[in-house]
């Protein structure tokens, strides 16, 4: 049983089978580097219903004017490298070595990938996750130019919706996924989500460069 702060074990290691049982039973690592990995299963879980993604009007004048070109891994490591940045507001710096070898090694059995967003012939921003049957896990995101991340989101959710995707894990909440829609949920009711988007359809493994966008 989780704490009262959704810590459910302590310990373990990163293996894909492990990572792929903890992802199917609604738990996630999240952990200092250089400490045990902890296990974690949060009483409120942020989720975005695809249908729900906000796009607020700048974002749309955005997108509109396609300052940015989107593609789905193509560069899956340079993304985690993106991410592990130290960017000075706490994000992205908990992503270890052994976390990034362990989601490369995901990507390579087609279980995890990546968005990525360009300005012109460089990489600005994505996030990265790991899918099983109908759901995404979404991991972490970066950007290095305005909204950069907030295209990746909007694209993903886009994507997905065309795929008749249940809603994006966002394990914990925040303001910025607030504002492109997130909510939370009871524990109970992610896991009745989880329970049913894991066998609605089979897992879409490989390479998800064919994605429409």
């Amino acid at each position: 049983m989780a704490n009262e702060f959704g810590l459910l074990a302590v310990g373990g290691d990163l293996s894909p089978a492990r990572l792929i049982a903890a992802y199917e039973h609604g738990t996630f690592p999240w952990y200092n580097p250089g400490e045990e990995i902890l296990w974690w299963a949060p009483p409120q879980r942020a989720v975005i219903p695809l249908d729900e993604i906000k796009i607020h009007k700048s974002m749309r004048n955005i997108l509109n004017r396609e300052i940015f070109n989107v593609t789905f891994d193509t560069c899956f490591s340079e993304v985690l490298n993106g991410c592990m940045v130290d960017r000075g507001d706490n994000l992205g710096t908990w992503i270890s070595n052994d976390i990034y070898n362990a989601y490369c090694n995901l990507h390579e059995l087609g279980l995890a990938h990546s968005v990525e967003v360009w300005q012109e012939k460089e990489l600005v921003g994505g996030l990265y996750g790991v899918s099983i049957g109908t759901m995404f896990f979404g991991e972490s995101m970066f950007s290095k130019a305005p909204n950069a991340s907030k295209v990746a989101l909007i694209k993903l959710a886009q994507t997905l919706q065309q795929w008749n995707f249940g809603p994006i894990d966002c394990q914990i909440m925040n303001d910025h996924l607030g504002t492109l829609g997130a909510r939370e949920i009871d524990r109970d009711e992610f896991q009745k989500l989880l329970k049913f988007h894991l066998t609605s359809a089979p897992t879409k493994k490989g390479p998800w460069t064919d994605a429409i966008l």
